[in-house]
């Protein structure tokens, strides 16, 4: 007897049906990111196009001009360690064998890691950098979805890779390595992932000096939620609290004990650019001085910068935004300002408060989308702009 006729395809139908929906639940979930590093990019590629505009018919070439400053120190740490930086000279032009320690060493670290798999440093610089950016537009993007919908996360990546002195986003510089580790770092507190927050901070402190802020506000915030917790859930709150300021107290005992002094990597900053903590004595002679006297285009953009930072941080506080970023943003920006040595440089110091953006990116969300991209492009075009003269014709911002 012959089996009865089936019709598979009707068997497999609910299956195919049911897979072909996850995996559109899975693409629209993952569409703001995809669109948030498209836009990422293509403000990168406008930034790094002018900045070549700018740079040729001055006979800078644009490689040069992507490695500069900071990055011949990352480029010479990558390629011969702590050690073996050749003639390492302080603000005096004097010979200074521990000012090479002023720089952090994941950035390097993982420059290294490629230059090991036969990528030339300087393009290994640019990937780990351009690869970084790419992650903190995913983490600006969550920032903004939990503070005021998808629209938010978006502008606020546009403004964000945008900013004044964006360009060190595309260069050999740790802004997009550190902002991709913050991000996430305050996406885990803000989702009460404290592990994921500690775990990104003590990477951060590997990364740069201001990750001092955003060991406080991990710190607090997860103590805050061991008081609040019960049992088991204190004790591991309180676990990942002490693990968060890892990295920048590790490193800063290691340069500690390198020196021989409590105080090393502040004594080298000191002595080899000039940098300290004055509590904004200088900000404040720099702002009397160009309000009152004549000073040049750049130094007064650098002070209206300035001035625009410390604006969006009240507003901030005024619009009650969550308080784990308030206290970020403003963080970092009292550190900017605080730190006396390179004044046109605050620009820069200020890019890592992404946050001070959100009132911004709020703002702009909830206009038509015409006013928003007439108004998002217009500061992106002055932030590109704001960068590669300062790479170029002012030579001394970056």
């Amino acid at each position: 007897m012959s089996a009865p006729f089936v019709d598979s395809s009707r068997i497999w139908r609910p299956a195919a049906s049911s897979a072909r929906s996850v995996l559109a639940a899975w693409a629209a979930a993952r569409a703001p990111y995809l669109r948030a590093v498209a836009a990422y990019l293509a403000v990168r590629v406008l930034g790094v196009a002018m900045l070549a505009v700018m740079a040729a018919p001055r006979d800078l070439p644009l490689l040069e001009r992507l490695s500069a400053w900071d990055g011949w120190w990352y480029l010479q740490i990558a390629e011969n360690n702590y050690t073996g930086v050749p003639e390492p000279l302080d603000a005096a032009g004097e010979l200074y064998p521990h000012a090479p320690m002023g720089f952090f060493p994941l950035y390097p670290g993982a420059m290294r890691v490629l230059g090991e798999l036969g990528v030339p440093l300087l393009a290994a610089g640019l990937i780990v950098a351009t690869v970084a950016g790419v992650v903190a537009a995913c983490g600006l993007q969550r920032i903004g979805e939990r503070v005021g919908g998808q629209r938010v996360g978006l502008v606020l990546v546009v403004l964000w890779a945008g900013a004044p002195m964006s360009i060190t986003q595309s260069m050999v510089y740790t802004e997009s390595l550190f902002v991709a580790l913050a991000a996430w770092a305050l996406v885990g507190v803000l989702e009460r992932r404290f592990g994921m927050a500690a775990l990104c901070t003590v990477f951060a402190g590997l990364t740069r000096s201001t990750a001092a802020v955003l060991v406080a506000v991990v710190v607090v915030a997860a103590a805050i939620a061991a008081v609040r917790g019960r049992g088991r859930d204190r004790w591991r709150l309180l676990g990942w609290a002490a693990i968060a300021p890892l990295g920048l107290a590790g490193y800063w005992s290691f340069v500690a004990v390198r020196t021989g002094s409590l105080t090393g990597w502040q004594d080298i900053e000191l002595r080899g650019w000039g940098v300290r903590w004055d509590w904004g004595h200088e900000a404040a002679e720099y702002a009397v001085r160009l309000l009152t006297r004549e000073g040049s285009r750049f130094e007064t953009l650098v002070l209206v910068v300035t001035v625009a930072a410390v604006v969006l941080g009240a507003v901030m506080i005024a619009r009650r935004l969550p308080w784990p970023l308030v206290a970020y943003g403003i963080g970092v920006a009292v550190l900017a300002i605080g730190t006396a040595g390179f004044p046109q440089m605050r620009g820069r110091f200020l890019l890592p408060a992404f946050v001070l953006l959100l009132p911004i990116a709020v703002g702009l969300a909830k206009r038509r989308p015409s006013t928003a991209v007439a108004v998002a492009g217009a500061f992106v075009l002055f932030g590109c702009w704001y960068s590669a003269y300062s790479l170029t014709a002012w030579k001394h911002g970056i």
